[in-house]
């Protein structure tokens, strides 16, 4: 990407009215009409996958989440029933209860966040069956793993829960728009305030959009959409596309670019900074509310390496980012840090 392109793309996030939230301390997460505000004021959710985080040390979490500031990420997606190379890092149970010591680890890292000012997506997940064995899959289950999170991190203001991962893949993974329902219900009984969504695998369609809204009544809309080589350039119109088909619905909620496309996901196809730089600032300036910089294992590789957020026991997030990744993040600073009037 030249010099010139990022120039571009800092000054058209620079026109976007959203502003990061960068004060430090306790932080509230909220909505207003189609954005999320943090302590009341609006802000643009840039955030980064940490999936495994569970399984890192307080030292690692520690830098990496002081890099993630200064690089001005302020919200990170952390599973709370993550299992992968043979690892199972779940804060819950099979049933749902407490498992130990990862929701106590769970418990810190949110604090740690919220100290810095940092909102975090709490994942949960009934599994694929590929890593691990399948959970949750009984909803008296599922809505047990909800109430113990809930319950543990009820406190703290700067998280917000996904119901389900991914909820509409027909695999081990799915889950109902009645299921969510009873799950979303259960929640509000539980703590009133709490932001509450379900990811959506592939693109959204107006039948979507209506049965997450109307039926589940989800707080936002996390659509996890395509990848592929066209994707970066079109998010743009797609998130106008959404916010149009939510306005004719009659009810304003934000679009939330939760878990876009990633380098290492597959062998036809390896994102550019330009890639990922274009899609960021593009969901912004269509009106998202957020969106994540996704990372994850190497596949094709025989242990999987880079791991980067899938795996932290050995090594933290940005000891794993490869060149592109590592150029990724300083362009993305340099593009949103100009809203601030920061110096790049």
């Amino acid at each position: 990407m030249t010099t010139g392109r990022y120039l571009w793309i800092g000054a058209c996030a620079a026109a976007c009215v959203v502003e990061f939230t960068l004060s430090a301390g306790a932080a509230e997460l909220g909505i207003k009409a189609e954005k999320f505000t943090i302590d009341g004021k609006p802000a643009f959710l840039l955030g980064i996958s940490y999936y495994g985080a569970l399984g890192a040390s307080p030292a690692t979490i520690e830098r990496d989440l002081d890099d993630m500031r200064r690089l001005g990420f302020n919200w990170i997606r952390v599973w709370a029933t993550w299992s992968g190379f043979k690892n199972n890092l779940s804060a819950v149970d099979a049933e749902g209860g407490p498992r130990e010591p990862y929701l106590a680890g769970l418990k810190r890292l949110v604090a740690d966040c919220d100290r810095r000012g940092m909102i975090v997506d709490v994942t949960l997940s009934r599994g694929d069956g590929i890593a691990g064995s399948p959970r949750l899959q009984a909803l008296a289950a599922h809505r047990r793993a909800m109430e113990t999170l809930v319950s543990a991190m009820k406190d703290r203001r700067n998280w917000y829960l996904d119901l389900a991962n991914e909820r509409d893949v027909r695999d081990k993974r799915y889950v109902s728009f009645e299921e969510l329902k009873q799950l979303r219900d259960a929640a509000r009984q539980l703590d009133p305030k709490r932001l509450i969504t379900a990811s959506h695998a592939g693109d959204l369609t107006p039948r979507d959009i209506r049965e997450y809204l109307d039926v589940v009544r989800v707080d936002f809309l996390s659509p996890h959409g395509q990848r592929d080589s066209k994707v970066a350039k079109g998010v743009e119109s797609q998130v106008r596309q959404y916010l149009a088909w939510i306005k004719e619905h009659g009810r304003v909620v934000p679009v939330h670019y939760q878990e876009p496309f990633r380098r290492g996901y597959t062998r036809g196809w390896e994102p550019s900074a330009e890639d990922f730089v274009t899609a960021a600032v593009g969901a912004r300036n269509g009106g998202a509310a957020g969106w994540c910089f996704h990372n994850g294992d190497q596949r094709g590789t025989p242990d999987g390496r880079p791991r980067r957020s899938f795996d932290l026991g050995e090594k933290r997030l940005f000891e794993q980012l490869d060149e592109v990744e590592q150029e990724t993040v300083r362009e993305l600073h340099r593009a949103f840090s100009i809203t601030r009037g920061q110096k790049p």
